[in-house]
C-alpha cells in the first residue's frame, strides 16, 4: 500500500512539472531528474536550499561544454564533472535517465558520451542534487535507496561530507583526479587517496609514484602535516568500519564551508568562503616547498628547507654518487658508510660493540612504518634484536613503528616533529661519544674562565664582546647581556678583509646603501664574499649591526642571504656575507640597460622565492622576525636569479605568540612603509606583507614606488596600478619587457594579490602564508582587492612633515628612513 501511495504521488509529480514546462514553452530548472523529465543545455538542477547546481558549463577560454556541479554563490568553483573526458561540442547536450536506469549524458546525436554505469535489476530511477553537492541516483520504489552518488566518484575536489576512502580488502579507492588543465577538466596527472594498508596515510600521486605524503594518522592528525592540531580543531577524522572500509571524513557542522581542490599542478589547496567579503580565501596547502615533495631527496637522505642545499644524508651515510649530489640531483639517496655489526658478526670484529641508534628530533617520519603493539621501551630493544630493522620512533597514539627497507621521504621540521632513532654501527656511536668527552670540557673550562674574569674586570664592552664571544661551536653573543646561540659564524680580521677587497678599493665596490659601502672580495681559499662596511657617517650604527648579526646568524633558508661572519675591530665594523653575482634586484629592475634581463619567467620565480623567503620569517623558522625593509636593493640574486633578502639591521623578533608591535623610532624605506607603521609606529606580519605587494607591482610594472607616470599626475605606483585594475586597463601597467599574450592571465593574477597585499588596512591584508598559497595555485578566484594605501604621491607625506616640526623626515630612495619623535 505504501509503494502505491509513493507511486502515485511520484506521477502526480511528474504531471504537474510536464504541465509548468508545457505552459511556460520551456524549463530552466529542476529539482530533480526523472524517466520523463530531462535537462537540456541551459537547463538547472537545483539542490533543495539552492546551496548547489548543476547543469553545463564552459570553463574559461574554452567553448566546450561539460555537465558539472558548482556552488549557487559562487558559480566559477566547479567542484564535480560528469563527462570530464568526453566534452560537448555544442549546446545540444542533454541529461537524462537512459532506458536502464542510469543518469546519462548525451549529445545531439544521442550518442552517449557519460553514464552512471550501474547495474540496476528495476528501472525506478530518480536523480537528485542534494544541499551536500553530491549528485544521487535513487531507488523512488524501494525507500529511495541509494543506487550511485557522485560522492564515490569525485573530480578535483573535496567538500563536507565527502569521503575519501580505501577498501583493505579489495584495493578499491575514492580517489580525486586533478584536471589536465585550468581549462580541461579531462583526467590530469594527479590523484589524491588513501592508503591505509597498516597506518592510514594520504598521499597525492603524479601518475603511479607518490608526489606528496600526509605522515601517518595517530587517531588525531596526520603527523607529517605541520598545520594539523586535532580532530576537534581541524574536523578531520579517519573511520574504520571493520569492514575493510577504511575513509577520511571532513569537517561537517563547523560554522565555516572550506573546500579542497587538487590543482592540476598536484597542489592540494584548502580554502573557506568568506560570507562577509564573498569570496574564498586560502588558509593551506601542500606540497608548500620543494621538501615536500615525495623523496626530493632519495633514500637515506634528509630535507630541511631552511638549509642550503636543502638534501643532506642521514647521519651515518653518505652520497650514493657524489657528483650527481653535488649537481643537486639528490635522487640517488645515500648509502651507508659502514656496515652494521650485527651483518658481519661472522667477521673477526670484536662482536661486542653493538650497533645503536642516534636520535634525530623534529622529524617526519619515514614511508613504509610497520606496526608493533610494544611499549616504548620495549620498542628499542625489539629493533635492535632484528638485524633487518634500520629505524624506530614511537607515538603515543599510533605505538612503536618499525622500518625494515629503505628509509625515504624524511623531512627536518621547525617544530612539531617526531623522534627518529637511526641504526648506525657502534663506531659511530663512540665518534659523538669522543667528540663530547672533548668538546664539552673545553666549552665549560671556556665559560668558566670567561665568568671569573668578568666578575673580577666588570662586564667588557659590546666590542670586546663580539671577539671574546665568537668561537668555532658553541657562540655566546652578550650584547644585550642575555645569551644568544649560534653556530659556526667566524669573526674575521681586519686585515683578511682589506686584503681580499684590495684595501677596499673603489673598483670592488658593489654598491651604497644606508649602513655604508657594500664591497666584493675574494679569500685566500677562494671562497667569494661580499663585505658590508659600517660607514662613520651613516645614520645606522652598533645597535643594527648587532641587531643584524644576532638576527641571520639564527636563521637559514635558501631564499635568505648567508652571513658567513663579522669582524670588529677599533672602530670598523663589518659584516661579511656570501657574494650574489648578479647584485641586487633594484639594479636590473630599474636600470633601462638590464631590465630586458628579466623575463616574466624570471620575475615570477623572484616573486615567488621572495615569498617563501618571508613566509620562513614569519612562520617557519625558530624566530618569528618581521623584517621592515623589503625593498629592490634588499633583494640579492644569485647566478641563477635565485632571489636572497638582505640587510636585517631593522629586522625585530616577535614572541611565537605576539602579533604586532609598536615603536616609537619609526625606521623603513619611503614607498614601501604600510600606512599603520609609517603613521602609528605599529608593525606586524602585515606591514611585511604590504612591502612585499609594492615589489611585485615594480617588478610587474618596471618601475619606482616612487616615481611618477607623467609630469601632471599625482598618482603614486600604487594609486596608478588601482586605476588601471578597475579600468581593466592591465597593458598600459605591464612593462613591454615582460608581456606576452601567454602570460597574460599569470601576470594578472600576481598584479592582483600585489594589490591585495597593499590594501589600506593591515587586517584585509592577506598573510604571506595565504599569498603563496595563491601564487602557487591555479585558483582564478582571487578575492577582490579593496583600495590601497598612499594613491597620491609623496607630496602629502613632506606637507605632513612639515606641519608637524618635531618629525624628523627624510626621503632616500636608496638606504633606509629615520623617523624619530612619534
Amino acid at each position: 500500500m505504501t509503494n502505491i501511495s509513493r507511486n502515485v504521488q511520484h506521477f502526480v509529480h511528474v504531471i504537474l512539472v510536464v504541465l509548468h514546462c508545457f505552459n511556460a514553452g520551456f524549463c530552466t530548472e529542476v529539482d530533480s531528474i526523472t524517466s520523463t523529465q530531462s535537462l537540456r543545455d541551459p537547463g538547472i538542477l537545483s539542490s533543495p536550499r539552492g546551496i548547489f547546481k548543476l547543469g553545463f558549463f564552459s570553463p574559461l577560454n574554452s567553448t566546450n561544454r561539460y555537465v558539472g556541479i558548482w556552488y549557487n554563490f559562487s558559480e566559477t568553483i566547479v567542484i564535480w564533472v560528469a563527462n570530464r573526458d568526453k566534452p560537448l561540442r555544442d549546446s545540444s547536450g542533454v541529461v537524462k535517465i537512459f532506458g536502464d536506469g542510469n543518469v546519462v549524458v548525451m549529445n545531439g546525436e544521442e550518442e552517449i558520451l557519460w553514464s552512471s554505469n550501474v547495474s540496476i535489476s528495476q528501472v525506478n530511477a530518480i536523480a537528485l542534487l542534494q544541499d551536500s553537492g553530491n549528485f544521487v541516483l535513487v531507488d523512488y520504489l524501494n525507500n529511495e535507496s541509494t543506487i550511485w552518488q557522485s560522492f564515490e566518484h569525485p573530480s578535483d575536489s573535496i567538500v563536507p561530507e565527502m569521503r575519501i576512502s580505501e577498501n583493505t580488502r579489495t584495493g578499491e579507492r575514492v580517489e580525486v583526479k586533478s584536471w589536465r588543465s585550468p581549462w580541461d577538466p579531462n583526467f590530469g596527472n594527479f590523484s589524491l587517496g588513501m592508503s591505509s594498508v597498516i597506518i592510514p596515510q594520504m598521499y597525492i600521486w603524479k601518475g603511479s609514484r607518490p608526489y606528496w605524503r600526509s605522515g601517518q594518522w595517530n587517531g588525531q592528525i596526520f603527523i607529517g602535516v605541520q598545520d594539523m592540531y586535532s580532530v576537534s580543531i581541524d574536523g578531520f577524522s579517519v573511520v574504520n568500519d571493520r569492514e575493510g572500509n577504511v575513509y577520511l571524513t571532513g569537517p561537517v557542522g563547523f560554522s565555516f564551508l572550506t573546500k579542497f581542490i587538487l590543482d592540476w599542478k598536484g597542489n592540494l589547496v584548502q580554502s573557506f568562503w568568506d560570507k562577509h567579503e564573498k569570496n574564498w580565501k586560502i588558509i593551506w596547502s601542500a606540497p608548500k616547498n620543494d621538501c615536500e615533495v615525495y623523496g626530493t631527496c632519495g633514500t637515506f637522505g634528509s630535507c630541511n628547507y631552511v638549509e642550503s642545499p636543502i638534501c643532506s644524508c642521514l647521519k651515518g651515510f653518505e652520497p650514493k654518487h657524489r657528483e650527481e649530489w653535488e649537481r643537486g640531483n639528490w635522487t640517488s639517496g645515500c648509502v651507508r658508510k659502514r656496515a652494521l655489526q650485527c651483518e658481519v658478526r661472522s667477521n673477526s670484529e670484536d662482536s661486542s660493540k653493538e650497533d645503536g641508534f642516534l636520535k634525530m628530533e623534529l622529524m617526519k617520519l619515514p614511508d613504509f612504518a610497520e606496526r608493533s603493539f610494544a611499549t616504548e621501551d620495549q620498542c628499542r630493544s625489539q629493533c635492535l634484536g632484528n638485524c633487518s630493522c634500520i629505524a624506530y620512533a614511537y607515538d603515543s597514539d599510533i605505538g612503536c613503528m618499525l622500518w625494515s627497507k629503505n628509509l625515504i621521504d624524511i623531512q627536518q621540521f621547525q617544530s612539531w616533529g617526531k623522534d627518529l632513532y637511526i641504526r648506525v654501527a657502534h663506531s659511530k656511536l663512540d665518534h659523538q661519544k669522543d667528540i663530547k668527552k672533548i668538546v664539552i670540557p673545553v666549552i665549560l673550562g671556556t665559560l668558566t674562565l670567561c665568568v671569573c674574569s668578568f666578575a673580577v674586570q666588570g662586564w667588557p664592552d659590546v666590542e670586546t664582546l663580539l671577539i671574546l664571544g665568537v668561537k668555532r661551536k658553541e657562540v655566546v653573543l652578550l650584547g644585550d647581556r642575555s645569551a644568544v646561540h649560534m653556530e659556526e659564524l667566524p669573526v674575521f680580521n681586519y686585515g683578511i678583509l682589506a686584503n681580499a677587497t684590495a684595501q677596499f678599493h673603489e673598483d670592488n665596490k658593489l654598491g651604497q646603501g644606508g649602513f655604508g659601502p657594500v664591497y666584493r672580495g675574494k679569500l685566500e681559499d677562494g671562497k667569494e664574499i661580499a663585505v658590508k662596511r659600517l660607514s662613520k657617517a651613516s645614520g645606522q650604527g652598533l645597535e643594527e649591526f648587532m641587531n643584524e648579526v644576532l638576527v641571520i646568524s639564527k636563521v637559514q633558508h635558501r631564499n635568505l642571504v648567508r652571513l658567513f661572519g663579522c669582524c670588529v675591530d677599533k672602530d670598523e665594523k663589518m659584516l661579511v656575507y656570501e657574494y650574489m653575482p648578479m647584485k641586487s634586484l633594484d639594479v636590473l629592475l630599474f636600470d633601462e640597460g638590464h631590465r630586458s634581463i628579466l623575463d616574466w619567467r624570471k620575475c615570477s620565480a623572484i616573486i615567488e622565492g621572495v615569498g617563501r623567503g618571508l613566509l620562513y620569517l614569519h612562520r617557519d623558522s625558530r624566530l618569528k622576525i618581521i623584517h621592515r625593509d623589503l625593498k629592490p636593493s634588499n633583494i640579492l640574486l644569485d647566478n641563477n636569479f635565485n632571489p636572497k633578502i638582505s640587510d636585517f639591521g631593522m629586522a625585530r623578533i616577535f614572541e611565537s605568540d605576539q602579533d604586532q608591535a609598536n615603536t616609537k623610532r619609526v625606521v623603513g624605506t619611503y614607498g614601501y612603509m604600510a600606512p599603520e607603521y609609517a603613521m602609528e609606529g605599529r608593525f606586524s606580519e602585515k606591514s611585511d606583507v604590504f612591502s612585499f605587494g609594492v615589489l611585485v607591482l615594480e617588478i610587474i610594472s618596471g618601475r619606482k614606488s616612487t616615481s611618477s607616470w607623467n609630469e601632471t599626475s599625482s598618482l603614486s605606483l600604487l594609486g596608478f596600478a588601482w586605476k588601471l585594475w578597475k579600468e581593466q586597463d592591465l597593458s598600459t601597467f605591464i612593462d613591454p619587457f615582460i608581456m606576452n599574450p601567454s602570460t597574460t592571465m599569470e601576470i594578472r593574477k600576481c598584479m592582483q594579490i600585489g594589490l591585495l597585499c597593499v590594501q589600506e588596512f593591515a587586517e584585509d591584508r592577506p598573510s604571506i602564508a595565504s599569498v603563496i598559497a595563491m601564487l602557487t595555485s591555479e585558483i582564478t578566484s582571487l578575492p577582490a582587492p579593496l583600495k590601497p594605501a598612499f594613491t597620491e604621491r609623496h607630496a602629502s607625506f613632506f606637507k605632513m612633515c612639515n606641519e608637524n616640526r618635531e618629525n624628523k623626515c627624510t626621503l632616500n630612495n636608496i638606504s633606509i628612513t629615520n623617523f624619530t619623535g612619534r
